[in-house]
């Protein structure tokens, strides 16, 4: 349920408006602030209230517990980062470079620019309600998921060194997350240039050398690269005067 979704079902049974779709987005604003702060068993809805202005009554208009707050920051963070994780991964315009790229430049403005959904929901993730859990864990398998089956293609390709990819997708995911702790945006210090530092550092994690990339993904392909590095083998044994290399005496 999105915040949208979670005013549509509030008790006035109206109409969404612009009003009322701004205010909801200010509820789960605060709500995220708070539990971030107090957790979210430390958390009531009548703190909600307080932080937006309203009476407990009135915001039951909104929402009519916290588990409706919960699933509209689920939703906000892991499942629609998925969605569009998938999106990239998807397209046919790229190679898996640059979806990489692009992947992780994504997730890092997303934890960059709305940190407090992310850290509510991780210091939360033991006392979520089952189903809000349940909800979580698959948003974030989802995710898992992606950036796994993205470097994959990468390693399949002939793109990405062979490389675990499930090892490789949650170092690159724990990367990600971490902005959400550690990087606080200002004028002159924008998220735009640190996720495109995050997102080149982990194409350096798995890219092949220069010149390493096969110019077919195919059995042959592989087979040049090794020729390649037996070409090289033999010039170097050869300039190193290894033993049947070297020129006869005199």
């Amino acid at each position: 349920m999105t915040a949208e979704g979670a005013g549509q079902r509030g008790r006035s049974g109206g109409r969404t408006t612009p009003r009322r779709k701004l205010l909801m987005s200010e509820i789960v604003d605060q709500a995220m602030r708070l539990f971030a702060e107090r957790g979210y068993d430390g958390t009531t809805l009548q703190d909600v209230a307080d932080a937006v202005g309203l009476s407990r009554p009135n915001l039951y208009n909104y929402v009519k517990s916290k588990d409706e707050l919960l699933v509209a920051m689920v939703e906000a963070t892991a499942r629609s980062a998925a969605d569009s994780l998938r999106e990239v991964r998807r397209r046919t315009d790229l190679d898996p470079a640059e979806k990489l790229r692009m992947l992780v430049r994504t997730l890092v403005l997303r934890r960059a620019e709305r940190p407090e959904q992310f850290r509510t929901l991780d210091r939360s993730d033991q006392s979520l309600p089952p189903e809000i859990a349940k909800k979580h864990l698959q948003s974030r398998r989802a995710v898992l998921r992606e950036i796994t089956a993205l470097i994959e293609e990468g390693v399949t390709g002939g793109f990405f060194r062979p490389v675990d990819a499930r090892v490789t997708a949650l170092s690159i995911i724990g990367m990600c997350n971490w902005v959400a702790w550690w990087f606080h945006p200002s004028p002159a210090h924008p998220a735009e240039p640190v996720a495109d530092q995050i997102a080149d550092n982990a194409v350096h994690m798995v890219s092949r050398e220069a010149g390493r990339t096969p110019q077919a993904p195919t059995p042959l392909g592989a087979v040049a690269l090794l020729q390649q590095d037996l070409d090289y083998l033999t010039r170097l044994l050869g300039a190193t005067g290894e033993p049947g290399n070297s020129a006869p005496e005199e």
